[in-house]
């Protein structure tokens, strides 16, 4: 394990979750409005087909991390690549499928017979995504051991990650700018079935360049198995280790270990609100800007796309600020610029030009508080990476969760039950990205007071719970186990 990566292997690690970020930024953003605007699904039944693939998500990811952290490997292949690699091959072959028109439906088949058809490909999608994100982070604290180190990896992550959100709204405004110049119809400018080609189309463009940087991970990023680091440094036989080597651990964290942490809760609710954040908000500002704002569909790919380059942004100032003043305060200014954020759609009913820079707040301050989260969930994994899939499975299944319920409770809501908007969404989505940055972030706040107050580490059983690693006897690292 190494502090100090080699540039290309920092970049070949960073680029192995951009197809899996390429599916996200179209399923977060363009899902509900590709059901509901476009197929002319009821309201419901577009929130339950995400809410399926949430749960699904869910339920996965930590059987998948459970799994991930137990089984060897194919071969001499890591076991986190052949994870990864099971994730990908299951996401490009169900996908483009999700953002299809049903294979021999019209407008005039049932919703029912619709569902059937897709709610398969948007469970074989949520298991790959699932095992694609859990043994990419599961890879962070085996790769790297420092603090800053992790965060630095981390946003090196998250960079291609907000590139990949740039390049899916970037590539979408140019279809729909493609459309408008060869489209004289006057409501060109509204969603509906003649859209279906340019979602298809961006789908397939999408798996197109996630496969070719997926390729690039797995030929860049090496594994390191378990004892191969021993065998190639006589350093570790020979010489005494240096004062500033990371101890190895003294006891071994199972998975049912980690639920009588308390920091593990600390950092899944942490962790849970951060994602109810950014996920709702880019779920719903499409909404937001069609249906209460009134403008015209090209914007739900440029405001998206000026968010994510304000993030892109900020996630190369978050090793620098975080080191200086501390994560948590780091994690804070983030929540700052949500609540600013949330402040501002709630006092500008019409926004007008000042949308955009409404959007660049809304994009630093959630790059801002992922980043940041992430890396509070690998300072809590610490050098129990043998568990860490399982940590992140379920830091993952606390959102996925969350994320599914959120929506449909949403959806069922919505004062409108006709498949095109009516007055009563005016108000609705203007109060929902309201509630979504505001009301989430304050419950985020909440979190991190508890962080504040009490550090993230792991605690000991039998010595009133508030004992570092290195009070642990032997003895009491066997009943840990």
């Amino acid at each position: 394990m190494s502090d100090n990566l080699p540039v290309l292997e920092k970049l070949s690690y960073a680029v192995g979750h951009f197809l899996n970020d390429l599916c996200a930024s179209m399923w977060f953003t363009y899902l509900l409005v590709f059901y509901h605007s476009v197929l002319g699904f009821k309201n419901t039944y577009a929130g339950l087909l995400l809410l399926v693939g949430q749960i699904a998500d869910g339920v996965c990811t930590p059987l998948i991390g459970y799994e991930s952290d137990q089984t060897p490997g194919c071969g001499n292949y890591g076991k986190r690549k052949t994870w990864h690699l099971v994730g990908t091959v299951s996401v490009v072959l169900s996908f483009a499928f999700i953002f299809s028109q049903c294979l021999g439906c019209n407008f005039i088949t049932p919703q029912w017979v619709s569902l059937t058809y897709f709610i398969p490909f948007i469970v074989i999608f949520q298991f790959g995504w699932a095992a694609t994100q859990i043994s990419h982070l599961s890879l962070i604290p085996e790769l790297v051991s420092c603090e800053h180190a992790k965060v630095e990896l981390t946003a090196y992550r998250y960079a291609f990650t907000v590139a990949a959100n740039i390049t899916v709204y970037a590539v979408a405004y140019l279809l729909f700018h493609f459309q408008a110049g060869q489209d004289s119809d006057p409501l060109s400018n509204t969603l509906g079935p003649t859209d279906i080609p340019i979602f298809r189309n961006l789908a397939l463009i999408v798996l197109g360049i996630g496969s070719l940087f997926s390729l690039l991970f797995h030929v860049g990023t090496k594994e390191r198995r378990p004892g191969e680091e021993d065998e190639q440094s006589p350093l570790l036989h020979h010489a005494k280790p240096s004062s500033s080597a990371p101890p190895p651990p003294q006891f071994l964290l199972q998975w049912k270990c980690w639920l009588k942490q308390p920091a593990f809760y600390q950092v899944a609710f942490l962790y849970m609100c951060t994602r109810l954040i950014v996920n709702l908000s880019q779920t719903y500002i499409s909404m937001y800007l069609i249906n209460t704002l009134g403008l015209p569909k090209k914007f739900i790919a440029t405001i998206p796309l000026v968010m994510y380059l304000s993030g892109f942004l900020s996630s190369f100032i978050m090793k620098p600020l975080s080191k200086l003043i501390g994560k948590c305060l780091t994690y804070f200014l983030g929540l700052l610029m949500m609540l600013a954020f949330s402040c501002w759609v709630l006092l500008d009913a019409t926004m007008g030009q000042w949308v955009y820079g409404a959007a660049i707040m809304l994009g630093a301050g959630s790059a801002t508080i992922l980043v940041m989260s992430l890396s509070m969930t690998t300072d809590l994994i610490a050098d129990q990476t043998h568990s860490g899939a399982f940590v992140y499975g379920a830091m993952s299944f606390t959102d996925k969760v969350a994320n599914g319920a959120a929506v449909m409770i949403i959806q069922a809501l919505n004062p409108c039950h006709a498949t095109a908007c009516c007055p009563a969404c005016v108000w609705f989505y203007h109060y929902i990205i309201v509630i979504v940055t505001g009301g989430v972030a304050i419950a985020a706040a909440m979190a991190l007071c508890s962080i504040l107050i009490w550090p993230i580490k792991i605690r000991g059983r039998g010595f009133g719970g508030y004992q570092e690693d290195s009070e642990f006897s032997s003895d009491d690292a066997s009943r840990v186990n």
